[in-house]
């Protein structure tokens, strides 16, 4: 069983429950969040759609990489999900904070209340280098971080992604999709844009 460590909304801890329990009852628990980003003709975010084989929101679109802290965890041992979920081995010193994001998400009986940390991974390479873990992510694609923004914003109704699938026996098939708001996790615009932004600024330093 999965002990999640449990917060009051000022980031003070109160005690532990279940990840089952934390969920039914929308108490405040640490996740950690990793946004791939990079430079090419333009800059670009990296986002991952979720196996279908996924309790919550599978297929749709998320997070480069991202999990809960359990307890006993330091926010350190974050980077796991990088290597577990992609293949990339990357060092906590070699991430940049965005810092906390409180992430509510509702639905039915799901309460998902994540005390968000967020980081930023500037790729050096390309996705193409990635391993996917395939039990928890079906594809990879990449989004003009402009075109990004502009879809968070309300500007443009769709926005095309680009990368790849990969298959059981790890054949891959490049993807290129058509995608609006609907195809990804809920997390509200104003997460998305918080993130958006947040990168712009950090690949222009």
């Amino acid at each position: 069983m999965e002990i999640l460590n449990v917060f009051n909304k000022d980031y003070e801890k109160i005690g532990t429950a279940s990840r089952e329990e934390v969920h039914t009852k929308g108490y405040w628990h640490e996740t950690f969040q990793c946004w791939i980003v990079g430079m090419e003709e333009n800059p670009y975010i990296v986002l991952q759609k979720r196996s279908h084989t996924k309790k919550e929101f599978p297929d749709l679109l998320d997070i480069s990489a991202a999990g809960h802290l359990t307890a006993g965890e330091t926010m350190e041992d974050g980077v796991r999900e990088l290597e577990e979920e992609l293949g990339v081995t990357v060092h906590y010193s070699q991430l940049y904070s965005c810092g906390v994001y409180k992430d509510g998400i509702t639905i039915g009986s799901m309460k998902d209340n994540e005390l968000a940390n967020i980081f930023l991974y500037k790729l050096a390479g390309n996705i193409q280098s990635f391993q996917l873990q395939q039990e928890e992510v079906a594809a990879i694609v990449k989004a003009d971080l402009h075109d990004f923004i502009a879809l968070w914003r309300g500007d443009k109704q769709r926005i095309v992604v680009q990368g790849y699938t990969e298959r059981l026996d790890r054949t891959r098939a490049a993807v290129t999709w058509q995608v609006s708001k609907s195809h990804f996790v809920p997390h509200g615009s104003h997460y998305y844009l918080y993130v958006a932004e947040q990168a712009k600024e950090y690949l222009h330093q």
